[in-house]
């Protein structure tokens, strides 16, 4: 049996924080999602906490009457607790060194590994295809788990919304993006 599960990154939202809502054209993007996913099975929707990821997801699961379950290990991934001026490199830096941790933070390695039980979980459900929705950080940690090559570089491609694929068939994992702009 062949199973996918779709990772997508939240739509275009009005901030970063677990509040933070979509912008209208944010919304507009989450029922572009429901047009996308017309041609792919999605037996289960599994998303981040925070109301961004929610509100991308939520008119898929209501075009095809399928609950969201929340998940807090698809919460996004804390650089750290401090304003970091230089974010960016200090980003970078922890796609070299997995464990690399900033004051209030989370390692690459940490937020990997939640989020791989999800997805991990999701390949032991007997389902065709699972949506997971979550965040920028969190979403390239985990592709570039499965996909060495993805990396900091793939992290500054994702777009907002975004969409990988993850099948497993004969116990291998394949990654392709999806979606198109």
């Amino acid at each position: 049996m062949t199973q996918t599960i779709y990772i997508v990154r939240h739509c275009e939202a009005t901030g970063q924080d677990p509040e933070a809502e979509l912008t209208e054209q944010g919304a507009d993007q989450a029922n572009e999602l429901v047009k996308f996913f017309e041609i792919y099975t999605v037996d289960r929707i599994i998303s981040s906490p925070y109301i961004r990821a929610i509100q991308s997801i939520k008119p898929l699961s209501e075009a095809l009457n399928v609950n969201v379950e929340v998940d807090n290990r698809l919460a996004e991934r804390a650089l750290s607790s401090n304003d970091l001026p230089d974010w960016k490199e200090k980003l970078e830096a922890t796609f070299d060194d997995l464990d690399l941790k900033f004051e209030g933070g989370e390692s690459n390695r940490e937020a990997l590994t939640r989020g791989r039980e999800v997805i991990e979980e999701a390949f032991e459900n007997d389902v065709d295809g699972t949506v997971l929705v979550s965040h920028g950080g969190i979403i390239s940690i985990l592709l570039s788990h499965y996909g060495e090559e993805f990396g900091f570089l793939g992290f500054e491609s994702l777009t907002n919304p975004d969409v990988y694929a993850l099948t497993f068939h004969n116990k291998e994992i394949n990654i392709k993006r999806i979606w198109e702009e």
